[in-house]
């Protein structure tokens, strides 16, 4: 299951008093998947799923990981970036094999966010829309391996597509849509160290279009993201048998190549980002369960580092 988050690889553009920036990965997956990742919590079926992440006081960094300045009337400023985010998911997951005994699924996602950018008096302002970009992603998911204990290891891959659907707008530096088609596929894994003690990981790899329209302040005619790797990890215990598991969650970002304006390479433009805190899931009954993640953002580069709290509720249709 894919979650998206708009401010995780927000488009932005940031005239800084050196250079153009522009911080236009798209919106990935920083987080918003934590514990027992390698499955759905209840089996085959229908999920409806809804996110709520709050993004605070998140500072804008350069390629050095100090706060870049902006332009204003008054002169450049450091600058900072809030978000309310709402994710809602529909997922089907299949009980039928299909391709190297993994049952097959579907997951579609629709992100949607508000904004705030400040100080916001100047030429880098946040789009007022709310829409953000649709995701499609078919996936295969395995059966567990067991062990004398119960479930050792279960695992999934998705080939997800973030496809150009939500607000646009070239004359924002914020937006909630990217304006491009990326490729955005994973493989998610959790490991039953224990019965109670598990390890699970989702490891993305990303590819992104041209962007044939992008900010204007930025001057350019097209401009292209580079390819990048980001993995969220988490491990939890469970501390109440079939209802409460407590643990520790983070995610790490790396875009590996640089950054191209009309073509040409930006030096030094590629983004970073490592986040941790705590969490926790709550399993409400067999069909209802409960997550929450909270995480502190360090070592950006090219990007805001800010703090995230996020919940999900998962409901299995039954």
């Amino acid at each position: 299951m894919r979650h998206q988050n708009i401010l995780g690889g927000l488009i932005l553009a940031v005239l800084t008093t050196q250079a153009a920036v522009a911080y236009d990965l798209p919106s990935v997956n920083l987080g918003f998947t934590s514990f027992l990742d390698g499955t759905p919590p209840s089996g085959p079926g229908w999920y409806a799923q809804q996110y709520v992440q709050l993004y605070r006081s998140a500072k804008l960094k350069d390629a050095d990981g100090d706060n870049a300045l902006i332009p204003t009337p008054t002169g450049p400023r450091n600058a900072e970036v809030d978000a309310n985010i709402g994710i809602t998911q529909l997922l089907y997951q299949s009980s039928q094999p299909l391709l190297f005994n993994g049952k097959w699924g579907l997951n579609l996602m629709l992100p949607y966010a508000s904004l705030d950018l400040a100080p916001d008096n100047g030429p880098i302002r946040a789009s007022s829309a709310n829409l953000g970009d649709l995701l499609v992603g078919p996936l295969l998911q395995w059966d567990p391996i067991m062990g004398p204990n119960g479930p050792r290891f279960v695992q999934r891959v998705e080939l997800q597509m973030i496809l150009p659907t939500g607000d646009y707008n070239a004359d924002k530096a914020i937006n909630p849509g990217s304006n491009v088609f990326s490729f955005n596929p994973y493989w998610a894994a959790t490991f039953f160290a224990t019965p109670k003690w598990t390890v699970s990981w989702r490891l993305h790899y990303l590819w992104n279009a041209e962007n044939n329209d992008p900010f204007r302040l930025l001057g350019a005619d097209d401009s292209q993201a580079g390819q990048a790797v980001h993995l969220n990890l988490a491990s939890a215990y469970e501390v109440i048998p079939k209802r409460l598991r407590l643990g520790l969650n983070g995610y790490y970002l790396k875009e590996f190549t640089d950054k191209r304006l009309d073509g040409r390479r930006i030096n030094d433009s590629k983004e970073q980002v490592l986040g941790l805190g705590p969490g926790m899931v709550l399993h409400l009954s067999k069909h209802d369960h409960l997550f929450f993640n909270a995480y502190w953002e360090t070592s950006a580069e090219n990007r805001p580092e800010g703090s995230r709290f996020n919940l999900r509720y998962v409901h299995h249709f039954h």
